[in-house]
């Protein structure tokens, strides 16, 4: 239940229809995720997929956290040479008051607004441009542009498949 999708793969070079394709999961995620979290009430926004796993709440308010900094990433590797980008402790974020005490409505709004602009972003690069670097410093591991998009449409999908698991467990 914690990789319910599977782990994450990347292309090691950028394929067009891998990459059309990650794009494409980009953008139809607020959407989706929205359709899946409509009308749920306060009790079953607390509900979780696995026993000392984050909330619906939680996950909703991750995604717009976790994409926003997918988006600045992205623009750090357009703007600068190689630039290392900055982690973040994603469990402490989830347990800050925006996340706890915010509706998920705010989240939504975010990521529907982060996702316009990144896949508009990302479907006018160039073949260089979608090339370019960011290193992570957990590992020094360089990661590609492509790759970046391919690792975000398998997160969105990877948290969507939290949402279903936990909307069913909170059924039963």
């Amino acid at each position: 239940m914690k990789y319910p999708i599977g782990k994450a793969q990347f292309s090691s070079e950028l394929n067009n229809e891998i990459f059309t394709n990650a794009i494409h999961r980009i953008e139809r995620l607020p959407a989706i995720l929205k359709r899946q979290v409509e009308g749920l009430n306060a009790d079953e926004l607390q509900a979780q997929y696995r026993e000392n796993s984050w909330t619906i709440q939680q996950v909703v308010h991750h995604i717009a956290d976790s994409h926003m900094n997918g988006f600045v990433r992205t623009k750090w590797a357009l703007s600068e040479s190689k630039p290392v980008i900055k982690p973040y402790d994603e469990k402490k974020w989830t347990e800050q008051p925006d996340v706890l005490d915010l509706p998920i409505e705010v989240s939504l709004n975010l990521i529907e607004s982060i996702h316009t602009r990144w896949t508009y972003l990302f479907r006018n690069l160039s073949e260089k441009e979608l090339n370019k670097v960011f290193i992570h410093p957990d590992g020094n591991v360089e990661y590609k542009l492509f790759q970046h998009a391919e690792m975000y449409a398998w997160h969105g999908d990877h948290h969507l498949a939290h949402v279903k698991l936990a909307l069913g467990i909170s059924k039963l």
